[in-house]
């Protein structure tokens, strides 16, 4: 048997409500995206998690931003500022743009963190990365449009959670992923992102949306008792 086939998918963090909302780049349609003010509005809204944007800056320190920056400034906080940040209030979902794992994981384990952050893969190569450094920790990554079997993916890939579109899967899809235990986080995020895009992903059997309106959707999340 390969090695792969023998890999455990690691638990997510746990949380107390029935749909995990995700606030994209934080509260970011209120306060400047990626910022500490930002994740302060969101985990004030009362999210599950918030979105950070992982790089490594030229010198090598780890920073925030969803773009690449030619120079640091006040405004962009550094992953450590984020870690201390989010401790004890929130979980975070970690879109690891441009890191290394074997960097990035002692930081999380010293602040503590270990057991309330999910990484998101960009690449199925940084899937590998993290199980190498990181085997217990939850991993989350698209399925790329290739993929003809499901089952053989996640054996190959234990991931404990996709991303995905509202619409993008199928009911057969969706039995695999309950199957398998791999939860469905939807991104609602978009121009048009309200109340009819965010009923549609919740009609399908999904666990998560991130969203651009993370304190609107919790509200809606209230009003409809799904809160």
């Amino acid at each position: 048997m390969q090695f792969y086939l023998m890999l455990m998918i690691a638990l997510l963090p746990v949380v107390k409500h029935k749909h995990v909302v995700i606030a994209h780049r934080g509260d970011h349609t209120v306060l400047p995206e990626n910022t500490l003010a930002a994740y302060t509005r969101a985990i004030t809204d009362g999210v599950d998690y918030v979105e950070v944007d992982l790089r490594t800056f030229k010198d090598g320190r780890l920073y925030i931003s969803h773009g690449e920056l030619s120079e640091l400034n006040k405004d962009v906080p550094s992953f450590t500022d984020v870690l201390k940040l989010c401790k004890g209030r929130v979980n975070i979902y970690l879109d690891f743009k441009e890191a290394d794992p074997e960097i990035v994981y002692p930081l999380i384990k010293r602040a503590g963190m270990e057991k309330h952050i999910v990484v998101y893969c960009n690449t199925l190569e940084q899937v590998d990365a993290w199980q190498r450094v990181a085997p217990k920790m939850p991993l989350m990554t698209s399925i790329p449009d290739d993929v003809k079997d499901l089952d053989a993916f996640f054996d190959r890939y234990p991931v404990s959670a996709i991303d995905g579109n509202v619409g993008q899967y199928t009911g057969e899809m969706l039995a695999v992923f309950k199957k398998r235990n791999v939860a469905v986080w939807l991104d609602v995020q978009a121009k048009e992102e309200g109340p009819l895009s965010w009923q549609q992903a919740l009609d399908t059997p999904v666990q998560g949306l991130q969203t651009d309106h993370p304190g609107a959707l919790i509200n809606y999340l209230k009003q409809k008792g799904n809160r």
